[in-house]
C-alpha cells in the first residue's frame, strides 16, 4: 500500500472533547483552546520543535517510571526482557552514559549521580538520515526525525550512525512482548528499527507529547524560533546541557542541571 510519508502511521481517532491543549507563548499547555487542532506542521519553516528536561525535577523513580511507561504503552513498545536486545524510546541512564564527553571537572558530585531521561534528539543535523538507503528515516520541516516502520528494511545502518543509542532493532517478535495493546498505534514487525517520533501525531492534533503530558510539569515543550515561547524561557534561564555537542548534530532535547 502506498501512503505518503507525511501520513504514516497517521491517526485520526483524536477528537474527545475536552482532550484538547492549548498553545500559550508557543508551548503547549493547559487545556480548552483548539489553536493548534488537527494543524500539520511538517512542512512548516516557522516552527522547530524542541523538548527541555528539568533533570532537578526528576527525584523519585514514580518520577520516571511514568514517563517512561505513558511513551511506551501509548506507542505499543514492547518489553523485552533481553536487556542487551530490549526497544526503548525512553529511558533512564546515568550522566556518565548520558554525557560521556562532558567536562565534568567542576560539575558537583550530585548532578554526576542523578539519573536522566533519554531519547532521540532530533537532530537538526541527523547522521541517521543521511546514511538511509530507503529514506525510512527522514526529517521534517518543523525539525521531528521520523521513522518510518512500515518502509524500514532492517538493515541497521541508521543504528550505526546514531551516536545517541537512540534506535532500537527488533531481534524479537515485539508482537509477542505486548502486555497491552493501544489500538490506536500500530503494532510493528520483526527485523525493522524504531524510536521516538517526538509523538507528531499528537502535535498535529495540537496535543503534546505523551511523555510531556505525563510529567506534570517536570519537562517543556514548544517552538524553538519563537522567542517567546517557554522553552526558550527556560533555556534562557537556567544551565543547559545537551548531548555530544562536539558532533555538530545540533540535538533539539536539552537538559536543565
Amino acid at each position: 500500500m502506498s501512503m505518503k510519508r507525511r501520513d504514516f502511521l497517521k491517526i485520526t481517532s483524536y477528537g474527545i472533547a475536552g482532550t484538547f491543549l492549548s498553545l500559550t507563548g508557543g508551548v503547549i499547555v493547559g487545556r480548552g483552546s483548539e489553536l493548534l487542532k488537527k494543524m500539520d506542521t511538517s512542512s512548516s519553516e516557522k516552527v522547530k520543535w524542541a523538548m527541555v528536561i528539568n533533570t532537578r525535577a526528576f527525584q523519585t523513580e514514580e518520577d520516571f517510571n511514568s514517563v517512561i511507561l505513558a511513551c511506551h504503552r501509548a506507542h505499543n513498545v514492547p518489553d523485552i526482557p533481553d536487556k542487551i536486545r530490549e526497544v526503548k524510546w525512553i529511558w533512564k541512564d546515568t550522566f556518565v552514559r548520558g554525557f560521556p564527553t562532558a567536562e565534568t571537572k567542576y560539575i558537583g558530585d550530585e548532578i554526576k549521580k542523578r539519573p536522566f531521561l533519554l531519547l532521540c534528539n532530533h537532530c537538526d543535523n541527523p547522521p541517521c538520515v543521511r546514511v538511509c538507503p530507503v529514506k525510512a528515516t527522514f526529517k521534517r520541516k518543523d525539525g521531528i526525525v521520523m521513522q518510518d516502520m512500515h518502509r524500514c528494511i532492517g538493515c541497521k545502518f541508521c543504528m550505526a550512525a546514531c551516536p545517541y543509542g537512540a534506535r532500537n532493532y527488533n531481534f524479537y517478535p515485539p508482537r509477542e512482548y505486548l502486555r497491552s495493546v493501544n489500538p490506536e498505534f500500530p503494532t510493528r514487525s520483526l527485523g525493522v528499527v524504531e524510536k521516538c517520533i517526538f509523538c507528531y501525531h499528537r502535535l498535529d492534533e495540537g496535543l503534546v507529547p505523551y511523555c510531556v503530558e505525563a510529567s506534570k510539569g517536570k519537562i517543556f515543550f514548544g517552538n524553538l524560533l519563537d522567542e517567546n515561547s517557554e522553552v526558550r524561557k527556560v533555556i534562557a534561564e537556567n544551565i543547559i546541557l545537551v548531548r555530544k555537542p562536539e558532533l555538530g548534530t545540533n540535538p533539539k532535547v536539552f537538559y536543565i542541571i
